[in-house]
């Protein structure tokens, strides 16, 4: 296999799996920089896959339903549920000044056991199948340009265009624009920011109800492309960890954590389709699984140093 054929290969399935952990790491950014920690992002993408699970089966056996609506509705679905999921850790933590942390690892356990138990109930089994995801196509006019086209337009899901709009109109919400401002300001210095009138509970539930909505996005992204199930045994595999990580490796920054993502998301690939190249084959199994959580070890080792965290992030207020 030639390498432009490697690069061919890798890149789409790279870019699949970037989507949702940049999903995560951009709702992550929102609850940051408001000042709330938030350490439950795999907990909220979880119950994402699990709801958009639930939803799309149950309307797939309906008679004549439609595939795409039926994708649709479940992606909805999702987004609803984590977001109110999200409601639990914002009451902690703004609230009850709770301790973020504990708030943000409570919920990871609590969607865990509620996904098992929710799915054992429905199925019996503990996994949700859908019948049919997203389809792969080629972007018109875009897939004919060379050597960008077959490496960026070709075989993509419409759920990353989506995505990557989500993400585009996130950087012009947050810089451009008076909310953006005073989100920021909420996370760097709430004290001064309530002085100006603004209601920094308020702005800070906006943040976290943010982070719940994407990373039930990212959550259904991950079960409409290429997962196909909700898992009880390997849940999503620490993408939500990974996204939080990307998160801190793109220094809170909407054009850091792009590139973070996609970082992870070559990383994801190399592990899982690592035996269909030659140059990987003499390799381990279980050493190519480990290795984009090694890779995220050491980012964070040299990103630390560096670190741009929100001031007040993690204090309450």
């Amino acid at each position: 296999m030639g390498f432009w054929n490697v690069l061919t290969t890798i890149i789409p399935s790279a870019i699949a799996y970037t989507i949702p952990i940049l999903m995560g790491a951009l709702g992550g950014l929102y609850s940051e920089r408001s000042g709330v920690t938030n350490l439950c992002i795999e907990g909220l993408m979880l119950f994402g896959v699990f709801s958009a699970a639930a939803a799309i089966v149950k309307l797939q056996a309906i008679p004549g339903f439609s595939f795409v609506l039926a994708i649709v509705i479940g992606i909805a679905v999702a987004m609803a549920a984590s977001t109110l999921l999200s409601l639990l850790h914002a009451f902690a933590a703004i609230n009850l000044k709770a301790n973020q942390v504990i708030s943000g690892t409570a919920i990871n356990m609590l969607s865990t056991a509620v996904t098992l138990f929710l799915a054992q109930t429905i199925t019996g089994s503990g996994n949700i199948t859908i019948v049919r995801g997203i389809i792969r196509n080629d972007v018109p006019l875009l897939s004919n340009i060379p050597v960008i086209g077959p490496l960026f337009f070709t075989s993509t899901y419409w759920t990353t265009w989506v995505c990557l709009f989500i993400w585009l109109a996130s950087w012009f919400l947050l810089y451009k624009t008076s909310f953006g401002l005073r989100l920021r300001a909420c996370g760097e210095h709430p004290s001064a920011v309530a002085s100006a009138g603004v209601n920094v509970h308020r702005m800070r539930y906006i943040g976290v109800m943010a982070s719940g909505l994407l990373s039930g996005l990212g959550g259904a992204c991950i079960l409409v492309t290429y997962a196909g199930e909700y898992n009880a045994g390997s849940g999503i595999n620490g993408l939500g960890f990974l996204a939080i990580a990307a998160l801190i490796f793109g220094q809170w920054k909407p054009l850091g954590i792009l590139g973070s993502t996609f970082f992870f998301g070559l990383c994801m690939t190399i592990a899982n389709m690592g035996k269909v190249f030659p140059v990987f084959q003499s390799i381990p199994t279980g050493y190519l699984g480990m290795f984009p959580y090694l890779a995220t070890l050491i980012a964070l080792v040299f990103s630390s140093r560096r670190s741009a965290a929100p001031l007040a992030s993690g204090e309450p207020f």
